[in-house]
């Protein structure tokens, strides 16, 4: 009997998890200040598959890939490569809005991505 509940369990957990990796599917638009005080809008598309996260993130630099990209539960994590830096990326999915620290080689900001219609 004990088996089944903690199947369940499993299993329920499973799909809670799979849906906030569903919700962070897609395209998602925000802003970021660089070093030089200069706002620069920045493109984020993400595609989850189970705990995985891929995709690319689009900006004055053109588009570049993400990697290391890791999902779990409402929160994800992934790294772009700049140039010779690399730029670590920390999130939480709210709704339809990312909260999101950046640590890169100016040190560590945050900003703020809304769910955009894809293209």
């Amino acid at each position: 009997m004990a088996w089944k509940i903690t199947t369940a369990v499993l299993l329920t957990l499973g799909a809670v998890l799979a849906v906030y990796a569903e919700d962070l599917n897609g395209r998602w638009e925000g802003k970021m200040v660089g070093p030089d005080g200069d706002e620069f809008a920045l493109v984020f598309n993400f595609k989850t598959d189970g705990d995985n996260l891929s995709g690319s993130v689009e900006g004055p630099a053109g588009e570049l890939p993400i990697s290391d990209g890791k999902v779990k539960g409402d929160e994800f994590s992934f790294k772009v490569k700049f140039e010779e830096n690399v730029i670590d990326h920390q999130g939480k999915v709210v709704g339809d809005t990312i909260n999101m620290k950046v640590q890169g080689p100016w040190g560590e900001s945050e900003m703020s991505l809304k769910r955009a219609p894809n293209k």
